[in-house]
């Protein structure tokens, strides 16, 4: 698997998905490019699949890995409601708009 650097350090990238992550799980659906929504994809399944266990331990991984608030909601709202689903919590749905300044692809990011 290829990692997406977005012409990043190590640090500001990971910085930089977590504040993806973070709004894509308050908000519940966003708009961004492709490379950004397949980078965010694989961390926001991750973090749903660690709050599924519902245990203390996972909620404190999840605090350490997202914002207080995304992380309350991942483990209280959408761990609950994908309790029964083996993965595949999010859809990346392609749009006709790509954007202005680079020509990137716009894409919508939503739960499932």
């Amino acid at each position: 698997m290829r990692i997406r650097k977005f012409h990043k350090k190590t640090g500001p990238r990971r910085h930089f998905l977590r504040i993806l992550a973070g709004n894509l799980i308050l908000k519940g659906k966003i708009e961004t490019t492709e490379a950004r929504a397949k980078a965010v994809r694989p961390l926001v399944e991750r973090c749903i699949s660690i709050g599924k266990r519902q245990t203390i331990a996972a909620l404190r991984l999840l605090m350490s890995r997202l914002s207080y608030k995304a992380a309350n909601k991942v483990y209280y709202e959408l761990a609950v409601r994908y309790k029964e689903r083996h993965g595949g919590y999010l859809r990346i749905q392609k749009t006709a708009k790509s954007r202005k300044r680079d020509g990137a692809m716009v894409v919508i990011v939503e739960f499932v």
